[in-house]
C-alpha cells in the first residue's frame, strides 16, 4: 500500500509540473502563445520576453512553487527520503516535458512534449528540502544572470547552487546525502534540455538578454560602433 502511495506522490510531482504557467499566464496577458515566441519554452525568462517583466517573474514563481509543493506532499505523506526527493525531480520533468502541451506534426502524429528548461522548479524543489537553500542558490544565481546575462547558464547554475549548498550540509551531518543526489540529477535534465542553447554557447550565438549588464554592454558597444559609422 506504501509502495502505491509513493508511485502516487512521484506522479503528483509530475502532474504539478507539467502545469504551463508561463503559458497561461502570457495568455492572459497578451492573448500570445508563448510556443511561438523566442526559444518557445514556458518558463519564467520567454515567459519576460513574450508579455514583459511582471509575467516573466509571476511564471518563474508559480514555477518554482510547483517544485516546492512536489516535496511537501511528498513530506505530508510519506516518511521515504527517496520519494522526497523523486517528487521534485518528477515535477523537473513534468516542466520540461508537459503533459498538457503535446505536440503533433503534419500528419497528425505525435511528435513530443512541450514545455520549459526547469531551472525554476528545480530550485522550488530545493526550497522543499531545505526551505533556507534559496537564501543562497536565488542570489547566487541573480548574480549569474545580471553578471553574464545567459538565461541557460543561470538555469543551470541554480542545480549547481543546490549540489554544493546540499554537499556542505550533508558533511556537515545536517541534510541526508541523498538531497545531493537530486541537485545532481536535477543538472543533468537541465543540461539534457538546454543541449541547444549549449552549442550557441559555445558558438557564440546564445541570446543575451538586454537588462543584464552584458546586454547593457553588448548595446553600448552597439552605440558606439553606430557613432563611428556615422562621423
Amino acid at each position: 500500500m506504501q509502495l502505491m502511495l509513493d508511485a502516487v506522490l512521484v506522479m503528483l510531482g509530475y502532474l504539478l509540473g507539467s502545469i504551463p504557467f508561463g503559458l497561461i499566464i502570457v495568455k492572459l496577458k497578451t492573448g500570445k502563445d508563448i510556443r511561438n515566441v523566442e526559444s518557445g519554452r514556458t518558463g519564467g525568462t520567454n515567459a519576460l520576453r513574450a508579455a514583459g517583466f511582471w509575467a516573466g517573474l509571476a511564471t518563474a514563481m508559480m514555477d518554482i512553487l510547483k517544485g516546492a509543493v512536489a516535496v511537501w506532499l511528498a513530506q505530508a505523506f510519506t516518511a521515504n527520503e527517496w520519494v522526497h526527493i523523486l517528487a521534485p525531480i518528477a515535477a523537473i520533468l513534468g516542466h520540461n516535458y508537459s503533459a498538457f502541451l503535446p505536440e503533433w506534426d503534419e500528419k497528425g502524429k505525435f511528435k513530443r512534449l512541450r514545455g520549459g528548461a526547469g531551472g525554476a522548479p528545480a530550485v522550488g524543489g530545493a526550497l522543499g528540502l531545505w526551505p533556507l537553500s534559496v537564501l543562497i542558490i536565488v542570489p547566487l544565481g541573480a548574480m549569474v544572470f545580471f553578471g553574464l546575462g545567459y538565461a541557460s547558464v543561470t538555469t543551470m547554475s541554480v542545480a549547481f547552487f543546490a549540489i554544493l549548498v546540499f554537499a556542505v550540509r550533508a558533511a556537515q551531518g545536517l541534510l541526508p546525502w541523498s538531497y545531493v543526489i537530486y541537485g545532481l540529477v536535477a543538472e543533468a535534465l537541465l543540461i539534457w534540455a538546454l543541449r541547444p542553447n549549449i552549442q550557441k554557447l559555445f558558438s557564440g550565438k546564445e541570446r543575451v538578454v538586454n537588462i543584464t549588464l552584458h546586454g547593457w554592454l553588448l548595446a553600448r558597444r552597439e552605440r558606439q560602433k553606430a557613432a563611428k559609422k556615422d562621423k
